[in-house]
């Protein structure tokens, strides 16, 4: 199976892979989101670290059953071959209702056949009131027309 667009990213390859892993994180569906995933891939999220794609999908899994009414916006940083570095925020309630925006910094590198082999995130998080919330399309896909990252100034 490969995923493409491959390596060795162009620019405009990298903005292609960024967003439709954009458009799998807003989906929440951690099986289909996981296949996007080397079976062996290793990541480092805040305090988790997965070892393979069934763990994968587990923390995704626990992750989208915590955060409510998720909404992320990615944006390329940088590229080179078969690596690509990532900004984003993402929008979610918790259980009580508190509102929260995350920051925070990935680091992918890609396998021959697209998969991604590695992941490492930076996250800050600080919690916002409903009304400051910035990303507010209906749930799933960022549509085409909304602004992306760099028009909030995150």
């Amino acid at each position: 199976m490969s995923r493409p667009p491959l390596p060795p990213f162009s620019r405009e390859t990298a903005i292609e892979k960024v967003r439709l892993a954009e458009d799998g994180w807003n989906s929440r569906d951690p099986a289909k989101v996981a296949l996007a995933y080397t079976l062996d891939t290793r990541w480092r999220n805040r305090v988790d670290f997965v070892s393979n794609r069934d763990e994968a999908q587990s923390f995704l899994t626990r992750k989208w059953n915590r955060e409510h009414d998720y909404r992320l916006i990615k944006e390329l940083w940088a590229f080179t071959d078969n690596r690509i570095a990532v900004r984003y925020a993402y929008e979610y309630r918790d259980d009580s209702g508190q509102w929260y925006r995350a920051y925070g910094n990935e680091n992918w590198e890609f396998a021959p056949d697209g998969l991604m082999q590695h992941r490492h995130a930076s996250i800050n998080e600080m919690p916002i009131n409903e009304e400051e919330r910035q990303f507010r399309w209906p749930l799933g896909r960022r549509p085409d027309d909304h602004p992306g990252l760099s028009h909030f100034g995150f």
